[in-house]
């Protein structure tokens, strides 16, 4: 199994020249290629840790999330990614978690859990897989352990787009429009009264409906409703 990575103040604090030049690369391509445009990111914190929630829809997904943001996000992604050449090494120094698809690693939960507690920001895509037809898929509950074992936010994402852009079995990335949208977070307030209460299975479903909604306004961001 893949080293698994936390990110500590000093990581979270490190940009040498070759990142800086291949945000700054991914940022123009992605302008260009993809028009690439993002909204709702201050509803994320300037300091402190969170979870953020996304629909899956390509491999691009995590590089889209990340695009605008000044700090890093720690994914989670299967372990058998970290054996792709040059994949793997990037997805190390991006401090990536790898996790079983088979059966959740308590080590990769602890990692997750104390680069939040380090007040760095955790990356899941909880459909597990990417979406076969750019809608969003059921849940799976498995990131809830992470909840109960930590006092953060969850914060919504949609994104849209990415399906088309690069969809499953492509090899090239086509030229279409991509939009993410930051939605309003769920406090770590309301998400301990659900899990105190019991209703992980509600919370989940709320979870879902919020990067629904985010999904929904990236989709109508690309192709506007025409006025009545």
């Amino acid at each position: 199994m893949a080293e698994l990575n936390q990110v500590s103040s000093a990581d979270s604090n490190r940009r040498n020249f070759l990142w800086i030049l291949f945000q700054w690369i991914l940022q123009v391509f992605f302008a260009f290629w993809l028009r690439y445009q993002s909204r709702g990111k201050e509803h994320l914190p300037a300091q402190g840790g969170g979870l953020l929630v996304s629909n899956h829809q390509s491999f691009l997904d995590p590089l889209l999330i990340g695009l605008p943001l000044n700090r890093p996000v720690s994914f989670m992604a299967r372990d058998s990614l970290f054996r792709v050449p040059i994949l793997g090494p990037f997805m190390r120094y991006e401090f990536v978690i790898p996790i079983s698809r088979k059966a959740a690693s308590s080590q990769s939960f602890r990692a997750a859990i104390q680069n939040i507690e380090n007040g760095n920001f955790v990356g899941i895509f909880p459909e597990g897989t990417r979406t076969v037809d750019g809608t969003v898929q059921r849940f799976k509950p498995g990131f809830l352990a992470l909840l109960k074992r930590t006092d953060c936010a969850i914060y919504p994402i949609g994104i849209a787009g990415a399906f088309h852009a690069l969809p499953r079995g492509a090899y090239f990335l086509r030229i279409r429009p991509v939009r993410v949208v930051f939605g309003n977070p769920i406090s770590a307030e309301l998400i301990k009264q659900y899990c105190e209460n019991g209703a992980e299975k509600e919370l989940l479903e709320l979870t879902r409906q919020r990067v629904i909604e985010c999904q929904q306004q990236a989709e109508e961001w690309i192709n506007p409703k025409s006025p009545n």
